[in-house]
């Protein structure tokens, strides 16, 4: 196969795929560092390289389902608190092989929304490479990643985007 056929499909068969969908089988190390590696090839203004990923798997990312729950409820508001979203946030965690979290690193070089966008691409490329590997991923973007700055020890520069979820697909 030619390979603008290969990267054609691959783009076309990318989809968001969740947690209820994954198996319980674990993504293979050197396929979830290839994952990773891909954001590292996304194209950036004055090469700044923004993004910022952190993984979490195994009792790390169990620990950071329990701090997603923690924040929902100590944010959302009472009239709007749903106890079954309260239990989902652990739940769907625990249906997932690896958390990413994304986050920005705002140099002050370029416009923020350069560094965004850049950020955005290398997510892409991790999107596409799981697509390859035929691992199920998904971009999420609660409100709970305004309160995670913390926790994850974000510098002022730096924002957290997004949680990138991956898991292998159950057959």
């Amino acid at each position: 196969m030619e390979k603008t056929s290969v990267l054609k499909e691959i783009i076309e068969g990318r989809k968001s795929i969740f947690p209820k969908s994954y198996s319980a089988e674990e993504i293979d190390g050197e396929v979830l560092n290839e994952i990773i590696n891909s954001g590292n090839y996304a194209p950036n203004h004055k090469r700044t390289k923004p993004w910022r990923f952190r993984t979490f798997r195994n009792e790390e990312k169990n620990q950071l389902g329990v701090k997603l729950a923690e924040i929902y409820k100590q944010t959302c508001l009472p009239q709007a608190y749903l106890e079954k979203k309260y239990l989902d946030i652990s739940d769907k965690i625990s249906k997932t092989d690896t958390i990413i979290t994304i986050c920005v690193n705002f140099s002050g070089l370029l416009p923020e929304w350069e560094e965004i966008a850049a950020t955005s691409m290398a997510v892409q490329n991790m999107y596409l490479t799981a697509t390859a590997y035929e691992i199920g991923c998904y971009w999420s973007t609660p409100g709970m990643i305004q309160h995670v700055g913390d926790y994850l020890s974000l510098e002022d520069n730096q924002k957290c985007i997004g949680f990138f979820y991956l898991g292998k697909v159950a057959r």
